[in-house]
Formats: C-alpha cells, structure tokens, sequence
C-alpha cells in the first residue's frame, strides 16, 4: 500500500520520506467516507503520538443533546451540516493540538474545508467499496443508510465525494490490514515519532 496526494503541489510520501512536514504543530483532521476507519484510526494515531483525540460527531451529539440520526430526523441534513460547521470551527480555533474525526460530509462544506486547510492538516482514508460496504454493515445507525442499500449509496457519494476528498493534504489507504499497521503508515508518513 502506498501513500500518496492526487494533488501534485501536495506533498507525498516516496521511498519512505516523511511526506507531510505541514502537519508539525498543526491538528491532524481525518476525512473520508463512513467506514473508513476514521474514529478507530483517529484513536490509535492520536494515543501513539500522545494527543487529545475528538469525534465531531461524538461534539455534535454533546453539544445538542441529541444522537446524529435524531438531529437528521428532527432538524433535516442542512441544519445538521451547520451545526456540524461551527463544531468543527469551535475545535480547530479553540483547542489546542488533536486529532479530529469528522463525519463523511463534513470535508464536503467548502467552509470547513477552508478552515481545515488554514488551521489543520487534513489526511484521506481512503478505502474500497467493499471494505466500506462490509465495515458499515456493521452499525445500522448512519442515516444516510436508513432504508437504502449501503452499496448503492457508498458508490453515489464515493462518484461525489472523491474528487473533493482529493482536496486533502495526503492521502491514506485504510484498506483491509490492521489499524496498527495503517496507524504505523500514518505516522510515517507524517514524520512524527510516536514514542514508541
């Protein structure tokens, strides 16, 4: 597996070189779709490099009180988008130093992702359809599955989302091996130490 950007000005990580020199002091924000190993990853990378770790969604669901499929329900997607906005904001300017998961859409706002780029470093899992079909299987609580196929609307947003996750300043293949060994690619390719 190789790490690398689909953006030529963005730094890669070649011949196991540090790829991504403007992460340094910067918070590392994961993107990518539902199933990409976002939280999972986020967690181990953030222990390894001994940072705070923060699931927007987890913030979301704090500061309203509500679970992400009740606030789809209730309030409807555009209102969970700007909720989820100005959480994101509030981590990025607000907190020192982490590591931030974000929900599948939430690189998707043009917004966010200017902030993302001004005050973050933003990695892409990226992962397969079948991989992301098999791991999202596993929870019935995305809403943007209830009620559809999982393949059909992974493969929607993977033909709408890809080129905008492409945006990121690296790239990660979070395929099928373990989260320590993707974890391991991570760091290197950040060229920090974990302390390990």
């Amino acid at each position: 597996m190789t790490v690398a950007s689909p953006v030529p000005a963005r730094e890669t990580a070649a011949s196991g070189a540090p790829a991504a020199h403007g992460a340094a002091g910067r918070t590392i924000v994961l993107v990518g779709l539902m199933g990409a190993g976002k939280t999972t990853i986020g967690r181990r990378l953030a222990r390894a490099l001994d940072l705070p770790f923060r699931d927007a969604d987890r913030e979301i669901e704090r500061a309203s009180g509500l679970s992400i499929a009740d606030l789809f329900a209730i309030h409807g997607e555009a209102e969970f988008r700007r909720g989820e906005r100005a959480v994101i904001a509030r981590l990025l300017t607000e907190e020192p130093r982490h590591v931030l998961a974000t929900g599948g859409g939430a690189f998707m706002d043009p917004e966010t992702r200017e902030l993302v780029r001004d005050r973050g470093f933003s990695v892409w899992l990226k992962a397969g359809l079948d991989v992301l079909v098999r791991r999202v299987a596993r929870r019935r609580t995305r809403p943007l599955l209830l009620g559809a196929d999982p393949a059909e609307v992974l493969a929607g947003l993977m033909a709408r989302r890809h080129p905008i996750y492409a945006e990121a300043d690296l790239t990660l293949d979070s395929g099928d091996e373990p989260h320590e060994q993707v974890v391991d690619r991570l760091i290197a390719a950040l060229g920090v130490h974990d302390g390990r």
